[in-house]
């Protein structure tokens, strides 16, 4: 909830400090670059120190990073914050899902995954709502975001549950990853650029197209909620064919639909909020189906190191998306946003399509369809079709050499 609302907030008082949609960009891109540091930082600490003082550490340096926001209204002390914030959260995720991990018996791995999964999706969508509780331009919603992050903290700290190694998740070769799946691996990677547009820049279109405080929440948490209810179904349907042609098809809607907001946003809420519900049903799809078609045509023991990898390639797209649609929206207005939705996911529409026509290929180790948000490699390993990673070296131990 913290986390949904933070990048709401940093939208909207963004615009009332006079941020640029070019200058919005780049913040916001510095959260998934923090992300993507905190990825290879994260499993040292929580080795060394514990999962429970390392979620106390990452809870702390989290809520630190929100409080200096409004303290230090600057582009550059907002980007450097948003990386740091990045850095802390993706710790949390870590020791959440690895513990997860660990406690999950094996036949229950996939519900706990399901599970987990809807409860970070229904708190983003409320964390929206309370951005019209305090005026955004005062102090009060930053100390919220802080207040939850801390709360979060206190379940986790007064645990007395022994804590899990933390396992070792390897990443496969990226370009032995475009040999297994090129589908799976561009459509990661675009599916990034696109998301990580909507993660960073969708409160700010919605500012920019006139909506107010609540009409910001509802555009917003309209999109993450037809995420949630729509994955089940689309999975399903790819779950009976080539995952390849469900690709293009949810990607040609997304597309179309992108096209349809640009005419939508000046003539009807209504009609704009349903095309964004819509939108993030089939959009949220995509990078599911791509670790889905992954999982089919990789043998059981390289699953987790494809996945990371795949994961990785969804990061580095998301840290591009939301500066790239910032320039965009800097020079064309806000349209921008589902100009590049349009673009982005109908090219990826063709890629897939092309691919499905130049190879026919069957599924050699077929894999279920899992509804998901893109968070750690731990959160992976609940996956029925990986297992759980072998367990990890003390990081700790003087002893240790790191073979690399």
């Amino acid at each position: 909830m913290g986390s949904g609302l933070l990048g709401t907030l940093l939208a909207v008082r963004g615009g009332l400090e006079g941020f640029s949609d070019q200058t919005l960009g780049l913040i916001m891109s510095g959260y998934f670059v923090g992300f993507f540091l905190g990825t290879y930082m994260a499993p040292g600490l929580i080795q060394r120190i514990g999962h429970i003082r390392a979620f106390a550490f990452y809870a702390a340096l989290c809520a630190a990073a929100i409080l200096l926001h409004p303290i230090f209204i600057d582009p550059w002390a907002w980007a450097a914050l948003r990386v740091i914030t990045g850095i802390a959260l993706v710790g949390l995720y870590t020791v959440i899902e690895s513990w997860l991990n660990v406690e999950a018996p094996p036949e229950k791995r996939s519900q706990v995954f399901a599970v987990y999964m809807a409860v970070n999706l229904l708190a983003l969508a409320a964390g929206q709502w309370l951005i019209g509780f305090q005026d955004p331009a005062s102090f009060a919603l930053f100390s919220i975001v802080a207040i939850l992050i801390c709360l979060a903290a206190l379940p986790v700290v007064a645990s007395r549950m022994t804590q899990p190694t933390l396992p070792v998740v390897p990443r496969l070769a990226l370009a032995a990853l475009w040999r297994t799946a090129p589908a799976a691996a561009t459509g990661a990677l675009l599916a990034g650029v696109a998301m990580g547009g909507f993660w960073g820049m969708g409160a700010v279109y919605a500012a920019g197209v006139g909506l107010d405080l609540q009409g910001i929440a509802s555009l917003m948490s309209a999109t993450i909620l037809g995420g949630a209810l729509l994955q089940w179904p689309i999975g399903r349907l790819s779950d009976g064919g080539d995952r390849r042609t469900t690709l293009a098809l949810i990607c040609a809607a997304a597309a179309l639909i992108g096209v349809a907001m640009m005419f939508a946003g000046d003539r009807s809420q209504l009609a704009l909020f349903g095309l964004f519900f819509l939108f993030g049903g089939v959009a949220f799809a995509i990078y599911p189906i791509c670790v889905a078609h992954l999982l089919d045509h990789l043998p059981t023991e390289d699953t987790l190191s494809g996945c990371s990898s795949l994961l990785l390639l969804n990061g580095v797209g998301s840290a591009i998306g939301p500066a790239i649609v910032g320039v965009a929206m800097s020079r064309f207005g806000p349209t921008a946003l589902p100009a590049s939705f349009a673009l982005i996911l109908g090219a990826l529409a063709l890629i897939a399509a092309g691919r499905r026509l130049l190879r026919q290929r069957d599924n050699d180790h077929p894999s279920v369809f899992h509804p998901m948000l893109r968070t750690t490699p731990s959160a992976l390993e609940l996956l029925p079709e990986t297992g759980p990673a072998p367990e990890g070296p003390d990081l700790s131990d003087p002893h240790h050499k790191d073979p690399h």
